[in-house]
């Protein structure tokens, strides 16, 4: 029986997918190779580029025109500058592939020789010079991974790779297809540390174009679920194939990881004769999220790389970020953690990466958390939103300073401490949804439980700056509107640097906004 899979490369026979050549324009892809191109196919992690490239190996060697050979070179990595054992690793892993791949039984010999005989500096241009001198067809290469290469051994294969294009297509691949996470705009390649620029453009100025591999369309999220509908006869009810593009945004990754964990990981899934509903895709979702999956691992890993703080703290803190260098912007872009909207702006890639984010970052003052007794739960088990109010006041006065050293992000740090605490708050079986507004200054949450849904949006009071309660309730107030409201919280975050001590200055006060919600305001 097949399944959804998050561990790729896909295999038709054993798991629901999209046909991949159709995932990028064939026939443009095609045209660079007939015109002896070299280019580069870009995508985040886990989107189905190797997929993609495996499938389009199959297709050129069926089609009997080119002599086409994938190869993953990501074992170079471990060489870092060490020109000679990363060299080495890029040509061994092309000797195997074609060994597997072409049944070349005469390529080891040829590596092992070139290698022996040859400097590093120029022996993977002298291996395909005389590879591709073998074949009596046009060879194409392709190599996945290349970004995992670093310094001197990334510029050493691009530079060889550079050197040899003018014998193609003879003596050398007619294309090369250079695929990573990143597009490698015109190479500018880091050291090790990854604090200096080692070089520019010039290590590889024969790119004639980068192609992006896409997330899924709406319709091919809906094309990929009905999948297992024919597979097995158990159908998505339509809200449900709407939630899974709502909060997945089409990421590949996460639109199977998804649908993997509500119908086959949930009891209530694994039962063919149950449809999938919208309410069974939202607590697979949560169960994504807590049992933070690798993917998920990763990227909020990469949360604390100094590039991608820049552009994700200032937006969580719903700032402007033109000052954040173009380079910046476009490796968050990237690495799929964010995108650009219609209009052009930068957003968080999907609303899973909406709440994994501010979550991972918070971890640190949640695992710093005392012991809270919830005082907020009524006896029935519903949420009491003044018990709860009461409850943040006395832990923010007692712990809300030193949690704050705790958080990674000092812009955000008290929002961090404030969404540390409604976690543990939500933990026994409901929700927090995050929402921000770049160059508006705030964000905006909403717990959901038990059927009570409350809305606090979170502003910050700096030096400089007159108070923000006014903006604040004229932006809770639609934002409550939206949620179909007539109450809510505003809560300032008072971080001027003559700010009164922590327990002075914590309290509440009643507003009302321009249309008359009421509000409870909380100075912290």
């Amino acid at each position: 029986m097949k399944f959804f899979t998050t561990e790729g490369p896909v295999n038709s026979r054993k798991h629901y997918c999209l046909p991949p050549l159709k995932r990028f324009d064939l026939e443009d892809i095609l045209r660079l190779i007939l015109n002896e191109k070299y280019f580069l196919l870009h995508a985040p992690r886990q989107t189905g580029k190797t997929t993609c490239l495996m499938a389009l190996t199959e297709y050129l060697n069926k089609e009997g025109k080119y002599r086409a050979l994938y190869a993953n070179i990501e074992t170079a990595q471990a060489a870092r500058e060490n020109v000679g054992q990363g060299i080495a690793a890029v040509v061994q892993a092309i000797t195997e592939q074609a060994r597997r791949q072409l049944k070349d039984d005469q390529i080891d010999c040829l590596g092992q020789k070139i290698l022996a005989e040859k400097s590093a500096l120029v022996a993977l241009e002298q291996f395909l010079s005389a590879w591709c001198e073998q074949s009596a067809r046009p060879s194409v290469l392709m190599l996945d991974e290349v970004d995992a290469l670093v310094g001197d051994t990334l510029i050493s294969l691009l530079r060889q790779l550079r050197s040899g294009y003018p014998s193609r297509p003879k003596l050398f691949p007619q294309s090369v297809i250079l695929c990573g996470v990143r597009d490698i705009r015109d190479y500018r390649i880091h050291s090790s540390s990854e604090k200096a620029i080692i070089t520019g453009g010039s290590a590889f100025n024969i790119k004639a174009k980068s192609l992006r591999l896409g997330d899924f369309t709406e319709p091919e999220v809906a094309t990929l679920l009905y999948e297992h509908t024919r597979e097995t006869g158990q159908i998505f009810e339509p809200d449900a194939c709407k939630r899974v593009w709502m909060f997945t945004g089409g990421q590949p990754w996460l639109v199977n990881a998804l649908a993997f964990e509500t119908c086959f990981e949930m009891k209530e899934g694994r039962n063919r004769a149950c449809p999938i509903t919208a309410e069974m895709i939202l607590q697979a979702k949560e169960r994504l999220i807590q049992a933070r999956a690798t993917h998920l691992d990763q990227l909020a890993d990469k949360l604390r790389e100094p590039r991608v703080r820049r552009v994700i703290e200032p937006m969580l803190a719903g700032q402007m970020i033109m000052d954040i260098s173009d380079d910046d912007r476009q490796y968050v872009i990237d690495l799929g953690l964010v995108k650009r909207d219609g209009s052009g702006g930068l957003i968080i890639a999907n609303p899973i990466y909406r709440e994994v984010i501010p979550r991972t970052l918070a971890g640190g003052p949640q695992d710093s958390l005392p012991h809270i007794s919830p005082t907020w739960l009524n006896p029935d088990g519903s949420l009491n939103t003044d018990n709860l109010l009461q409850a943040f006041l006395a832990f923010w006065r007692q712990h809300g300073e030193p949690l704050m050293g705790s958080a990674p992000y000092h812009e955000i740090a008290p929002h961090l401490v404030l969404m540390a605490f409604l976690h543990r708050v939500v933990n026994a079986g409901g929700y927090i949804d995050r929402e921000y507004a770049i160059g508006r200054g705030r964000m905006d949450l909403c717990v959901r439980y038990a059927g009570v849904i409350l809305g606090i949006e979170l502003k910050v009071w700096r030096d400089k700056e007159p108070d923000p309660l006014d903006e604040g309730l004229e932006q809770i107030d639609g934002y409550l509107l939206g949620l179909g409201q007539d109450t809510g919280w505003l809560v300032i975050f008072d971080r001027r640097g003559n700010r009164p001590r922590i327990r002075e200055r914590t309290g509440t006060e009643s507003a009302r906004t321009p249309s008359g919600k009421d509000i409870t305001v909380i100075r912290a």
